[in-house]
């Protein structure tokens, strides 16, 4: 059964994507509100045929933790969800990702008009200082920045390494950083095919105040953002 709830899933999504994507085109002529309000649109549209066809909904958790001013945000990385999942829920942030991302057709053009900051990897500390320059006009436009911490999707359960990136933006920006657990690779794996029934559980953890030298708010993010993730694992509180 979940086989065949993922595959009209993966369909529907398929055709909702293309269609948006195609028909929004004429938006990138426009302001980039506009091209927000349409990717609500299809986000919405997504959580929409996760719940309908895979049985699959979220529930939040640590609201009063919740960032509604200026903030960066440092979530783990386990699934899809989260990216859409929050770029809904914080109305118009600005993702750090990796520049290639930009070179896919349709969706990069989209990405690109937002305003997300794009990081080339191999830049090392010239990247790093064109990211906080990104990051501080990003926060000019009243935006929030989500960053993941580890670079990359990692399953449930795992850890890579922190990058300099969070680092340095903690550094520089002077804002708090609220770490962010959650448990979407449980049921919407990296590299599954299958959708899983379910509530995935994402959790807003106090916030960590500027002014903390690099290796104390390292060692600080981890042992917050760490165990939290891990005790999401064994389900429902």
């Amino acid at each position: 059964m979940p086989l065949l709830r993922s595959i009209l899933f993966n369909l529907f999504y398929l055709v909702w994507s293309v269609f948006m994507h195609i028909v929004c085109l004429p938006l990138l002529l426009a302001p980039a509100a506009w091209v927000w309000k349409a990717a609500h649109l299809w986000i919405d549209g997504t959580l929409l045929l996760l719940k309908l066809f895979c049985g699959l909904d979220h529930r939040e958790l640590g609201l009063e933790h919740f960032p509604h001013g200026p903030a960066i945000i440092a979530a783990k990385h386990q699934s899809a969800w989260e990216t859409l999942f929050l770029s809904r829920r914080l109305g118009r942030p600005a993702f750090i990702l990796k520049r290639e991302l930009l070179s896919i057709p349709l969706f990069g053009w989209f990405i690109r008009k937002v305003g997300m900051i794009a990081v080339d990897r191999a830049g090392k500390a010239a990247a790093l200082k064109q990211m906080v320059r990104d990051a501080n006009a990003a926060f000019g436009e009243g935006r929030q920045i989500i960053i993941f911490p580890e670079g990359t999707r990692v399953a449930p359960g795992q850890h890579k390494p922190y990058q300099p990136g969070i680092a340095a933006l903690y550094g520089q920006l002077g804002v708090p950083v609220v770490p962010v657990a959650l448990n979407s690779g449980l049921y919407w794996g990296r590299k599954a095919w299958v959708k899983k029934p379910g509530k995935i559980a994402i959790e807003y953890l106090p916030p960590i105040p500027p002014g903390l030298d690099r290796k104390t708010f390292m060692a600080e993010l981890e042992a917050r953002l760490e165990p939290a993730a891990k005790k999401l694992l064994s389900g429902p509180a």
